[in-house]
């Protein structure tokens, strides 16, 4: 599995199904506008994930390949990949400021990604129910919009994903009003010195790790 970062909330898994023969399969999640100041992604996907519908989370127009588009909740078995949407709100206020938001859950090649989307409040039993053994979770930090670092670092360690992956945060070049990753960093610790742009993980790499934060970097 390759996961390429295009910063803010919005990342590239590039995976191979199961069964000889088969091509890649390439997922777009939560592709973003010009408006929060980064490069919006360009490319071609088979997939595209989005986890609510604001311009900085959904613009699947700029996604090319006529990709299948997914933005509410459910289960889904889309080329070869197995996706589970779950619904969550954008706000501590049962979605009253800011509405919905879909938590995606895929699994391919025996690896289990979850991304966050933009969650704005705790998990319930039920939620965390259809997150369990989590390989590598997408937490958004910044706080404003969407959980702070600290309710991030408290919902990740009931998770307890092997890799943790911060996102939705402020970062070089965005107008994103929100925290940038360093308390995150500071208080969970186990980061990462190193900040790819793009990794390539096997099954096999993620025995013995738990809760390693990675925080990656636009190419």
């Amino acid at each position: 599995m390759n996961i390429q970062y295009y910063g803010h909330s919005c990342f590239k898994l590039t995976v191979k199904p199961a069964g000889r023969g088969q091509n890649d399969v390439s997922v777009f999640i939560d592709p973003f506008d010009k408006s929060i100041g980064l490069r919006p992604p360009q490319g071609q996907a088979d997939l595209v994930l989005i986890t609510h519908d604001h311009p900085d989370h959904n613009n699947s127009a700029a996604i090319k390949g006529d990709p299948k588009v997914v933005d509410i909740p459910g289960e889904y078995s889309i080329k070869g990949i197995n996706i589970v949407g779950v619904d969550s709100f954008h706000d501590a206020t049962d979605g009253k400021e800011r509405g919905k938001n879909t938590i995606y859950v895929l699994e391919s090649e025996d690896i289990k990604v979850c991304h966050l989307g933009d969650l704005g409040s705790d998990l319930t039993e039920k939620q965390l129910e259809a997150l369990t053994d989590i390989d590598i979770l997408m937490v958004p930090i910044g706080g404003k919009y969407t959980i702070d670092y600290k309710k991030a670092i408290e919902i990740t360690k009931k998770i307890e994903p092997k890799i943790i992956i911060p996102m939705h945060y402020k970062m070089a070049g965005s107008t994103l009003d929100a925290d940038d990753e360093k308390k995150f960093c500071l208080e969970i610790g186990n980061c990462s010195p190193e900040r790819p742009s793009k990794m390539n993980i096997k099954k096999k790499d993620l025995e013995g790790k738990k809760m390693e934060t990675v925080v990656m970097s636009i190419e």
